[in-house]
């Protein structure tokens, strides 16, 4: 008995070049030095400004955590706290449920996705240089396999579209529809808490009521299908899956309504943004019951993280830009291979050591230019032994 071999969708294709001669390699390094030095101005607005960011966000959360109002488990409209920054935590509320008519899924959320993905060719390469009589080749592998995509694949752009054409359009758009309204309590929730709201759950489609579809749909794993038989898809067939964000009321078979703790500032029965004399914007949500010291907390420590990141990615910006700007100097002994190799881990450790020392100055720099207090303080208190120690001379030599 002999089984049946499947072979890959593949073919190959070889190109070649002839190698670059040194003013060609000399010209593409110059112009790697000029982006090099565009990178290195930039890692240090990044690194000098991301200070300023850190003090101007610390300070806000610190203003807001002193203003801040907590309405309390029973919230209720009071207008003595128009304009004022407020705390809450509670569920979230919706007057109607989502709906979408095409496949009558229902839902009481504040979002609802419709995710649509169709069954389309891909390619893929591989490539791989090698050098034969005095020139570079390239030989690249493309392979091709079906697949369930959410975008569009061109087709037109393979290298082989014969007998692998996609369709030009989906049968069926993605979309997402957000509640006109959602509340917490008796307060409305701005545009930009609503954006906030992205705990998305697929939908689960095995108690779908079946007699409801039409005849050309079938489920399967949580998706309705355009074709009758899921299994064994063919190219142009179209799968849709379905999820939602923000449960808005107990009574839904998809769980309870989702609480959130939300820090904004209330102006009549609106939530919307508060302004803090920093210059930021507090409006924050979380998707848990949470203490307005739990949120401030939270956010402080987001802060942080991101400060980090910041510095992180300055330092890997001035590295490299170093890095580029240097890698000339390779280019004028990469003829000889010893010299070149040792050239190579040279320039490597000197970006390493630069970018490290000059990013640390930067962050230091920009830390007290921020803190022009804490400057002057720390200038005093390095000029005061100098001056102590002056100030004593002529009592020793009196003495």
């Amino acid at each position: 008995m002999s089984s049946a071999q499947t072979f890959p969708d593949q073919h190959k294709r070889v190109s070649a070049k002839s190698n670059p001669g040194f003013l060609e390699r000399l010209s593409e390094t110059t112009g790697g030095a000029v982006v090099g030095v565009g990178l290195f101005f930039l890692s240090i607005y990044v690194l000098f400004t991301n200070e300023g960011r850190a003090l101007r966000t610390a300070t806000s959360l610190d203003e807001g955590l002193s203003q801040v109002v907590s309405l309390g488990p029973y919230i209720s409209f009071d207008a003595q706290n128009n304009g004022r920054l407020v705390h809450l935590s509670a569920k979230l509320h919706t007057a109607e449920p989502l709906y979408d008519p095409n496949y009558k899924v229902v839902v009481h959320a504040v979002k609802l996705k419709r995710q649509v993905e169709m069954y389309q060719w891909v390619e893929y390469h591989e490539s791989r240089d090698y050098q034969e009589n005095g020139e570079t080749k390239t030989e690249t592998t493309y392979t091709y396999n079906t697949e369930w995509k959410s975008e569009l694949v061109n087709s037109r752009n393979f290298d082989k579209e014969i007998g692998h054409q996609n369709p030009s359009a989906m049968a069926v758009e993605s979309v997402m529809v957000v509640s006109p309204e959602v509340r917490t309590g008796p307060l409305i929730l701005s545009k930009g808490l609503v954006e906030q709201i992205n705990n998305f759950q697929t939908l689960s489609l095995g108690d779908f009521p079946v007699f409801n579809l039409d005849p050309f749909l079938s489920i399967h794993d949580d998706y309705f299908y355009h074709t009758t038989n899921p299994r064994r898809p063919e190219v142009g067939d179209v799968r849709v899956r379905f999820s939602f964000a923000g449960l808005s009321s107990d009574n839904s078979r998809h769980g309870p309504a989702q609480t959130v703790s939300i820090v904004a500032m209330q102006r009549g029965e609106q939530l919307l943004p508060f302004k803090t004399k920093s210059g930021d914007t507090l409006e924050i949500l979380y998707l848990e019951e949470l203490s307005a010291e739990e949120v401030f907390a939270r956010e402080h420590q987001s802060n942080s993280m991101k400060t980090w990141g910041l510095r992180a990615a300055g330092w890997a910006l001035m590295f490299l830009g170093i890095q580029l700007s240097m890698q000339i100097i390779y280019t004028l002994v990469d003829w000889v291979p010893v010299l070149r190799e040792l050239v190579s881990i040279g320039l490597k450790i000197f970006a390493l050591c630069v970018s490290s020392s000059l990013s640390l100055i930067v962050i230091g720099v920009g830390w007290l230019f921020y803190r022009p207090l804490v400057a002057v303080a720390l200038g005093a208190l390095a000029v005061l032994p100098m001056f102590l120690a002056r100030s004593g001379l002529p009592a020793k030599k009196n003495a």
